[in-house]
């Protein structure tokens, strides 16, 4: 019975073969300043990482913040550090959670905590759609609901702004591409997001 479960022992101590190891996406951004997905080290082939690691930034770290996110890059490396470490509390402490009810709240924990269990690979700004892109209006006369996202197109001097945040994700434990968007709002001086 010993020689038996001694080699069982022996066995389970071996490592996994690489196939059967998860491996991690890296998004790399080369010289030329093309896009390459990567399961390598970006610096392996010459380019650099689309998402470089951030530092933590004083008095913002904790389970106190020191204030809310005035500009979308705060907002962005929030994001960043809540997908980062796993942390759906850190994640809905930039929700607008404004005007929701108890049982839509619970519904929108569960998708945040599958975003943060996702690897990240990028973040990117949803700008609204131009007038080419607009949805066409029904019937009725009312406008499609085809896009949330839609909204009157900005003049050709202004520069539009962001009206969303896309995360790109990969499914846990494969390179299955995952997107989310979630919507920004500009509320009490700074940004939140919603879905």
């Amino acid at each position: 019975m010993k020689p038996v479960v001694l080699s069982l022992l022996f066995w389970l101590c071996l490592p996994l073969p690489a196939a059967a190891q998860a491996r991690a996406v890296n998004r790399c951004t080369t010289a030329q300043g093309q896009t390459v997905f990567t399961d390598r080290s970006c610096e392996a082939l010459g380019a650099t990482a689309r998402m470089p690691t951030r530092a933590a930034s004083v008095g913002n770290t904790g389970i106190y913040r020191a204030g809310c996110a005035r500009r979308l890059s705060e907002l962005t490396g929030q994001i960043r550090d809540a997908v980062s470490t796993g942390d759906v509390n850190r994640l809905s402490s930039i929700y607008l959670w404004r005007d929701v009810s108890n049982a839509t709240a619970n519904g929108i924990i569960g998708r945040l905590e599958s975003v943060v269990q996702r690897p990240l690979l990028d973040i990117a700004p949803v700008y609204p759609q131009r007038a080419e892109e607009m949805p066409t209006a029904a019937a009725d006369g009312s406008p499609a609901a085809s896009d949330s996202l839609a909204m009157a197109p900005a003049t050709s001097a202004t520069r539009p702004r962001p009206v969303g945040l896309r995360l790109e994700q990969t499914l846990a434990n494969s390179a299955t591409p995952a997107q989310t968007v979630f919507g920004l709002r500009r509320q009490y001086g700074c940004f939140w997001i919603t879905l």
